[in-house]
């Protein structure tokens, strides 16, 4: 199952702080994944001035599930999928063309990948997974 982040909107849910909300419709109107210096940027002019606003808002927005780190990126999107809201594995197709982000879930990997823990005694927090390469588009414009 794949989910184009370029499709995606989450309504803000109501129990989030200012800043969170602010942050999230940030993240959802961007084209592609963000710093949390261009989030800061962004949100100068709603009175955010401070790094460790912005940080702690997608700490907030991660935990909840709205949101993810692109580790190889150190940048944010939003959550494309609401049923993978919390789950343990996250996996993205990075398009180093255009910056297209695919998020998508693989249940027989995320099995693989737990049986692998269980077996080994590893204690599995998070598993994030970025696969690095040319959308579809990219590849059709290159030929």
């Amino acid at each position: 199952m794949s989910h184009n982040h370029d499709d995606h909107h989450h309504e803000r849910p109501r129990d989030l702080t200012r800043n969170q909300g602010l942050v999230l419709e940030t993240l959802n109107g961007a084209e592609g994944p963000l710093s949390a210096y261009d989030i800061l940027d962004k949100l100068r002019d709603e009175g955010l001035r401070a790094p460790l606003q912005v940080y702690r808002a997608l700490d907030k927005l991660i935990e909840q599930g709205f949101a993810h780190r692109l580790e190889s990126l150190n940048a944010f999107v939003c959550c494309a999928g609401a049923e993978c809201h919390g789950a343990d594995t996250a996996a993205f197709a990075i398009c180093t063309g255009c910056g297209r982000v695919d998020e998508f879930a693989d249940p027989e990997v995320t099995e693989r990948l737990g049986e692998w823990a269980k077996t080994t005694g590893f204690g599995l927090e998070r598993t994030t997974i970025e696969l690095r390469g040319r959308c579809a588009e990219c590849l059709k414009r290159a030929s």
